[in-house]
């Protein structure tokens, strides 16, 4: 199986599949085109995310989740422009935002067992980290980062909430599969964390520090838990009455922000 084909996989899923529409809102579709690369699986930036000072100890690398894993799918979901512009006022989430988040990772989780399907069938070996048994969360982190695995593979650079800023902005999510496929490792050009961010200095943007509603966001980074308590108090506590699900996620920082849609160093 061949990159090419990966990607054409993943771009026919996206398209045509029906799951990427909102039940609740008919017609309407939580996901556009797709970006996609590809990383090495022993890129030593895998063993970097073992550290305290980024994720921890419990990250695991590909190779322990996929023996012989040879390659990283990563790929970035952008959320359609009706559900980001949806979510551009002040204060709670649009509803259209939180059916959004809840269904788009049940699209998600679809598209990331159709990927392990497909390279079965063509005679590998894939993993979806994610829906894996093995796959857990610690507190405010996982022993897999789909937004780190994004950054390895050049998909784009963190910004000052901790979203990752793609090509086309960081309103959306990430995906990842790992497989026994030797693919070509995709160009990774960043040469900071932030560098796609535009809030470097103190004069920098603050959009997203105006726009939280939990006050979570600072110039000093992102306050995890102060986000967390938030969503599950104040959000889910309420939407998750109105729909008959928890989504988790209020997207004020992605919305209506220079870096919603776009990769705001790109200008245009």
């Amino acid at each position: 199986m061949k990159g090419e084909e990966i990607v054409d996989l993943i771009m026919r899923f996206v398209e045509s599949d029906l799951k990427n529409l909102i039940p609740e809102r008919e017609g309407l579709k939580i996901y556009e085109e797709p970006l996609i690369a590809f990383a090495g699986g022993s890129d030593p930036m895998y063993e970097e995310l073992k550290q305290e000072s980024v994720i921890g100890p419990h990250h695991r690398s590909p190779g322990e989740w996929l023996e012989g894993a040879k390659s990283v799918i990563s790929y970035f979901l952008p959320f359609s422009v009706e559900v980001v512009e949806s979510n551009g006022g002040e204060g709670f989430p649009s509803d259209e935002w939180y059916m959004a988040r809840y269904w788009g990772e049940e699209f998600n989780n679809a598209l990331r067992a159709h990927i392990v399907k497909s390279i079965g069938e063509a005679g590998h070996r894939g993993v979806a980290p994610v829906i894996e048994e093995g796959f857990e969360t610690y507190r405010v982190t996982s022993n897999w980062s789909e937004r780190h695995t994004a950054f390895i593979a050049g998909l784009g650079t963190f910004s000052i909430s901790y979203a990752l800023i793609s090509e086309k902005g960081c309103a959306g999510r990430y995906g990842s599969i790992i497989t026994d496929i030797d693919l070509p490792v995709s160009p990774r050009t960043a040469k900071g964390l932030m560098d796609n961010c535009l809030s470097n200095g103190s004069d920098g943007c603050d959009v997203c520090i105006k726009r939280c509603p939990a006050g979570a966001i600072t110039r000093e980074g992102k306050d995890h838990g102060k986000c967390r308590s938030f969503i599950v108090e104040k959000i889910d506590s309420v939407y998750g009455e109105r729909h008959g699900y928890f989504a988790g996620g209020c997207g004020k920082c992605q919305t209506n922000t220079p870096c919603a849609r776009k990769n705001p160093r790109r200008g245009g």
